[in-house]
């Protein structure tokens, strides 16, 4: 069967395109179509797809400002032509899923979730935007919130990242999922050969500078209690954090695959004070061993064992932080235990699992 895989953008390697990758794996000789793509951004496995882009492409300065194209990208996905296609999966948090259906087509979405920037952290994204951008999307918001309940009807199956997104496309769309995890490589994600029981004295955050990410909540909770806290990642907030670090927190920017392996290995345990549809960073690091300080809410709830793979906080208040770090120094963790957790969300079993619902949905493949 002729096969087509959605994808929103092509910019970098995030926890999407893991996803996508397997997609890529599964169906190699697919047209994979996507709104901008920047090459060399993505893994080999990708790159050398039958990559199509929409008119985005040729915009002036896309690929660092392909997100002020929000308002333009329903209309952007929509002039993909899939006459011929019999099997089309989109990968989406975006727009992806909005694609043009040709009628005997079967569409199915793995969704990361219904569009984030539109309905459930709207303000998160755009509270603190300049006035013409608060002004503009306030202005689009409604076309577009329709517009992304209207496209939900194009898609025959969907596949949810987590229960709690599968909640969200059934709050936001009215539609049932099915819920595969994303992978998480726990072949390459591994303890050292003591199953990390020497560690440093640190403390890591994984994440990208956004505002709903609550690196600022960390950095301040860390500020009072002085303990060494080392920072991988970048983005939007970064000067402001900075800004407002103790000399005892120290910015390490993106690390490569193998740094960030090293880190995951050698830390105490890794904060992750944030709301997340799922969250690969707080698998990555019980696959290395290591427990994780979470926020009780999101994705993070399926994936860490309370006071047995980490330790979770009730409120993203510095109080309620500090309280969980001071109670996880108090306890044993067993890092096989937490290793053992992790490898539920092993990489190949995504890739059956994927392989299995397209097969129960179209039996002819």
């Amino acid at each position: 069967m002729k096969t087509a895989i959605i994808h929103d953008w092509l910019t970098g390697m995030r926890g999407g395109e893991k996803c996508l990758e397997v997609f890529c794996e599964l169906y190699p000789s697919a047209t994979l179509f996507t709104l901008v793509h920047i090459k060399g951004s993505v893994s080999e496995t990708i790159e050398k797809m039958d990559i199509k882009t929409s008119f985005l492409q040729h915009f002036p300065d896309i690929e660092k400002k392909y997100r002020y194209y929000l308002p333009l990208m329903p209309k952007a996905i929509e002039q993909f032509d899939l006459t011929g296609y019999d099997l089309i999966l989109s990968s989406s948090h975006c727009v992806a899923k909005g694609v043009k259906v040709p009628e005997k087509s079967l569409h199915i979405c793995y969704c990361y979730t219904p569009m984030r920037y539109i309905w459930d952290m709207y303000e998160q994204y755009f509270g603190d935007s300049k006035f013409y951008v608060k002004l503009a999307m306030k202005m689009v918001k409604p076309y577009l919130q329709k517009w992304d309940v209207k496209s939900s009807k194009n898609v025959n199956y969907f596949i949810a990242i987590s229960e709690y997104i599968k909640k969200r496309i059934k709050r936001i769309y009215n539609r049932d999922s099915d819920v595969i995890y994303p992978p998480v490589d726990t072949n390459f994600f591994t303890p050292t050969s003591d199953f990390g029981l020497r560690t440093s004295d640190y403390y890591l955050i994984v994440s990208a500078f956004a505002p709903y990410k609550k690196v600022d909540l960390a950095i301040e909770s860390f500020n009072q209690l002085g303990y060494p806290l080392k920072i991988i990642g970048s983005g939007q907030d970064e000067k402001k954090l900075k800004s407002i670090a103790s000399k005892n927190i120290e910015f390490l920017g993106w690390c490569s695959s193998d740094e960030l392996k090293r880190y995951y290995q050698n830390c105490k345990a890794v904060i992750f004070p944030g709301e997340e549809d799922f969250g690969i960073v707080p698998v990555e690091a019980q696959a290395c061993g290591k427990p994780v300080i979470a926020y009780k809410k999101g994705g993070a709830v399926e994936t860490i064992i309370d006071n047995k793979t980490g330790i979770f906080f009730e409120e993203q208040t510095t109080d309620s932080l500090i309280d969980a770090i001071k109670k996880f120094e108090n306890i044993k963790f067993n890092p096989q235990e937490i290793r053992k957790n992790a490898e539920r969300f092993d990489r190949k079993l995504f890739k059956e699992k994927i392989k299995k619902f397209v097969q129960k949905v179209v039996p002819e493949l």
